[in-house]
């Protein structure tokens, strides 16, 4: 596991991904799978909107879990150092194009946790960022091709 694939979570949000993951891949796919039987069992599949909804309700399930298992398997929930570096699981002021900012670097899956904005290490933002300490100066560029500066002016571990 390299530093680049970790996905960085809090307690509370990875104990939630955990329980979604059991529910996912037990009783909820145990009932798709029976309301699948069931529709299959009223006869001709090519005119049975429950069947291929709930087909398609099965793919999006297999799907997540796939999601949710392959997140769980690369996590961190330790609190960062803190050492005024930014990674993951800090919580950053940076002036952005001469505007302050303050928002979490980490997973998205944290957003419903915090009131704070979250960006991800891989965005463009936080890839310029990311392992920069306090102080340092740098630059992103954003979708529409201009640069735009970065000054990073604090980074705290999130304390939830």
């Amino acid at each position: 596991m390299t530093e680049s694939n970790v996905t960085w979570l809090t307690q509370e949000a990875h104990d939630r991904l955990k329980s979604e993951l059991e529910h996912l891949s037990g009783p909820y796919r145990t009932e798709i799978a029976e309301r699948i039987a069931a529709a299959r069992d009223e006869g001709d599949l090519k005119e049975n909107g429950g069947y291929h909804a709930a087909r398609e309700e099965q793919g999006k399930n297999e799907a997540r879990i796939r999601e949710l298992t392959d997140k769980l398997r690369n996590v961190a929930v330790a609190q960062p150092a803190d050492d005024g570096k930014v990674e993951a699981g800090m919580v950053v002021v940076a002036e952005v194009a001469g505007d302050e900012m303050t928002f979490l670097l980490g997973s998205r899956e944290i957003a419903g946790t915090t009131d704070l904005d979250v960006y991800s290490p891989t965005s463009p933002l936080g890839a310029a960022i990311d392992g920069k300490n306090v102080g340092d100066s740098t630059s992103y560029t954003a979708p529409n091709g201009r640069d735009i500066p970065v000054l990073i002016r604090s980074a705290k571990p999130f304390s939830g």
